[in-house]
C-alpha cells in the first residue's frame, strides 16, 4: 500500500477548508499550505487535524509545487479548499494507491456546482484534471491561473468525480473572471500572442452550447455560456491593450 499525503493550498478560507480536509481523512496525512490569510483559516485546518506550513504568495503554480514537495509522503492528492473528495472517489483512490498498475498519475473529472445545483453539460464537464500523482515522476506546469500536472510516466483515468464548488456566489464568479482575466492576460502578452482574439468569445459559446450541449440546460446553460465568453473576450481585450505606464499618472 503507497502512503498517501492530501495536499490544499488555502488563503481566507475559514468556511471551506474544515470541509475539504474532511473529505481526505482517508490519506496518511493532510497538509495545508495557508498564505496570508486575514481569517481564522490556519487555525481551523489545525484543529481539523491537518498539518499547518504558513507561507508567501509565489503565485498557483509555484504554491501548489511547493506543497507537492513539502508532504511527507512520495503520493500526493492535490486539492482545492474548494473541492471535495466523495466517498466513491475515495474508494478509487484507495484501490490505486494499493496497486498503482504500473501508473504514476491518475486523472479525476471534476463536477462542479454553479448556483446551488451541479453541472453536467457545456464546458464546466467534465473537466478532467490529473490531481493523484508520485512526485517523483510529477510536477507542476502551466501558467497562472491554470495551473496542471506534468508526469513522466504512465498515467490513467479514475471515474467517480472529484466534487467543485468555485464560487459562494454570483459576485464571487464575477471577481474571480476579471482576477483571472487578468493574470492570463499578462501571460499572453509576455508570449506575444494578444492578437486575433476576436473570434475566440463566438467559438466558447459554440463549443458551450452545441458541442458540449450547454442549451439543453436552457436559460442555466446560456448564462453560463456567456459568462465563459465574457472571459474569453475580456482576456483577450486586456491582453491587446497596451501595460499601463509606470511613470504615468
Amino acid at each position: 500500500m503507497q502512503r498517501l499525503s492530501a495536499v490544499i493550498i488555502a488563503k481566507d478560507e475559514a468556511d471551506r477548508i474544515e470541509g475539504a480536509i474532511a473529505s481526505v481523512r482517508f490519506a496518511d496525512e493532510v497538509l495545508v499550505v495557508e498564505s496570508g490569510s486575514a481569517d481564522d483559516t490556519a487555525a481551523r485546518a489545525r484543529a481539523a487535524g491537518a498539518r499547518v506550513v504558513q507561507a508567501d504568495w509565489p503565485g498557483f503554480v509555484a504554491q501548489k509545487e511547493r506543497a507537492t514537495r513539502l508532504a511527507a509522503h512520495e503520493w500526493v492528492l492535490s486539492l482545492d479548499a474548494d473541492e471535495r473528495v466523495p466517498p466513491r472517489l475515495a474508494v478509487e483512490i484507495g484501490a490505486v494507491m494499493a496497486n498503482p498498475r504500473g501508473c504514476v498519475g491518475f486523472s479525476v473529472p471534476r463536477l462542479s456546482w454553479w448556483e446551488g445545483a451541479p453541472v453536467r453539460r457545456g464546458t464546466w464537464w467534465p473537466d478532467r484534471r490529473l490531481r493523484l500523482f508520485d512526485r517523483r515522476f510529477g510536477r507542476w506546469g502551466g501558467e497562472d491561473p491554470h495551473d496542471h500536472v506534468i508526469c513522466d510516466g504512465p498515467t490513467a483515468q479514475l471515474h467517480a468525480p472529484l466534487y467543485h464548488h468555485p464560487y459562494r456566489d454570483l459576485a464571487e464568479h464575477l471577481r474571480t473572471i476579471d482576477h483571472y482575466t487578468a493574470l492570463s492576460a499578462e501571460g499572453l502578452r509576455r508570449r506575444g500572442g494578444a492578437w486575433g482574439g476576436w473570434l475566440r468569445p463566438w467559438a466558447h459559446l459554440f463549443k458551450a452550447l452545441v458541442l458540449k450541449r450547454g442549451l439543453l440546460d436552457g436559460q442555466r446553460g446560456l448564462s453560463l455560456a456567456l459568462l465563459g465568453a465574457a472571459a474569453v473576450s475580456l482576456k483577450w481585450q486586456r491582453a491587446a491593450a497596451p501595460p499601463d505606464d509606470p511613470a504615468g499618472p
